[in-house]
């Protein structure tokens, strides 16, 4: 998410950006955020950082909640004390998945994983400290980035020609990049619209589907075998159907157009290459 915003960032040669890796400035440790934003007056704090391995995460509570909820109250009280606008994201594990229709703003949060308590628990530190705030839910992040699914899938073209992967899992996935596009749009509008908002691609895949479209785009075949989630069993549960309503965020900052999955992952595809 961080590399995508760089990459935004340089369309906006106006706004003066200040990009730190987690060695040049570790959240986790309240001393190096107060001290940095003492120094540096920001308009505007990003926080793209946070503990992702949902697996992990639950034998490694600690760690998760102390990246992915105590940095960021640490974060929102530096933010309060100088007036910084905190621009957050968070993830669609903070649900459940068993309404089985898109997720709004609205509906009450119900985590069934560390990861997902550990994110819902730093989104309500900065609803208890701060006022000016955006938090930005979203889902299956990938970009040419990183680790993440399409990175994954477009290593296994190189080793296998067949694969199996769970299709009972239903989401929206997002481009980072696009992500970091609409952050920028929401900055450069200089809103006061502060609040919880729901961004990714429109429609819904399962990780079968989502493993096809990659293959589709890179031009490969691989054969793609549907599972069930009980046939791959892993420490974390996920939400069986996490999708994500868009229409918030879509009415508050004139988003007439969210970018599909098939644009967007061939931008990924070719930048990969």
């Amino acid at each position: 998410m961080g590399r995508c915003l760089q990459d935004v960032a340089e369309r906006y040669q106006d706004y003066d950006f200040h990009f730190k890796t987690s060695k040049q400035l570790n959240i986790t440790k309240k001393e190096q955020i107060d001290k940095l934003f003492a120094l540096e007056k920001f308009d505007y704090c990003i926080n793209c950082a946070a503990y992702t391995a949902v697996d992990k995460a639950e034998s490694d509570q600690e760690n998760a909640f102390l990246v992915n909820a105590d940095a960021v109250k640490y974060l929102a009280e530096a933010c309060k004390a100088i007036n910084t606008t905190l621009i957050h994201i968070s993830t669609d594990f903070i649900f459940d998945g068993t309404k089985g229709a898109p997720y709004t703003e609205d509906d009450l949060p119900n985590p069934i994983s560390v990861y997902g308590a550990s994110k819902l628990k730093g989104e309500q530190y900065i609803q208890e400290i701060l006022n000016n705030y955006f938090i930005i839910r979203t889902s299956w992040v990938y970009s040419e980035y990183g680790h993440n699914f399409v990175k994954t899938m477009v290593k296994l073209t190189k080793e296998k020609d067949e694969i199996n992967v769970v299709n009972d899992q239903i989401g929206s996935p997002t481009y980072a990049g696009d992500l970091a596009a609409v952050i920028m749009k929401i900055i450069s509008a200089k809103t006061s619209k502060y609040g919880l908002y729901h961004y990714s691609h429109e429609g819904a895949v399962s990780w079968c589907e989502f493993a096809r479209e990659i293959f589709a785009s890179y031009k490969v075949k691989i054969k793609v075998n549907p599972i069930t989630t009980m046939e791959y069993p892993t420490p974390a549960k996920r939400p069986m159907y996490s999708v994500l309503d868009k229409t918030k965020i879509k009415q508050a900052f004139n988003l007439t157009i969210i970018p599909n999955l098939e644009n967007s992952l061939k931008e990924v595809i070719n930048n990969t290459l």
